[in-house]
């Protein structure tokens, strides 16, 4: 398989979940893949595995919130390729369903940097890059929650921002013929969610 041979891609929250299984999959695709999360040990460990299988992926600590941090994922995903066609932000946390009276400030602010401004940081950052490409896209990982509510004010808004902040860059970008895009997945079992899920989550959500 080869639908990405050569296109270079960020993958931020790739340590296990969604972003462990974006990045393996671009990768046996073809992808030159720079795997990001601030979780480093165990994101080390797979990409480590798949490298002894011949896949084509590095990976760095991230803090997705930290402006400097998107510029030292940049610079390495350059310096060990050479250029940058793809970015997935994937990274966020999940919020179990914490009312508005039970949320702190501090809590909505961190939820909102993390599965929201990190995307924008992330765009700004990398998009010199995605310019030259020619073909450049962005994929945002939002979430069901971001369409429809109901997930706790704090992760139901950012995955909204998320939404919005695709479609305003898609129009913002289309000059450079760089696409934009969200996903808007329901209920995963990845190790994030697993002891917050219900039961019968997945089901419901399908």
């Amino acid at each position: 398989m080869s639908r990405l041979h050569n296109k270079v891609a960020i993958v931020t929250g790739a340590a296990g979940g969604m972003g462990e299984s974006i990045a393996r999959l671009f990768a046996k695709e073809g992808g030159l893949v720079l795997a990001t999360d601030i979780q480093f040990e165990k994101m080390n460990t797979w990409v480590q595995e798949a490298r002894k299988h011949s896949l084509p992926v590095e990976c760095i600590r991230h803090d997705v919130t930290s402006e400097s941090d998107w510029q030292k994922v940049v610079e390495k995903a350059v310096h060990l390729y050479g250029k940058i066609d793809i970015l997935v932000n994937n990274a966020g946390v999940y919020q179990p369903m914490e009312t508005t009276e039970l949320t702190s400030l501090q809590r909505w602010n961190q939820i909102l940097a993390i599965n929201l401004t990190s995307a924008f940081l992330g765009a700004k950052a990398a998009l010199p890059y995605l310019k030259t490409s020619g073909n450049g896209s962005i994929v945002n990982i939002s979430s069901i929650a971001g369409l429809v509510g109901g997930n706790g004010a704090a992760y139901s808004s950012s995955k909204a921002g998320m939404l919005l902040l695709t479609k305003d860059q898609a129009v913002e970008f289309a000059q450079f013929n760089i696409r934009v895009n969200s996903i808007h997945p329901g209920g995963v079992l990845t190790p994030m969610t697993e002891h917050i899920l219900p039961a019968d989550a997945l089901e419901r959500s399908a």
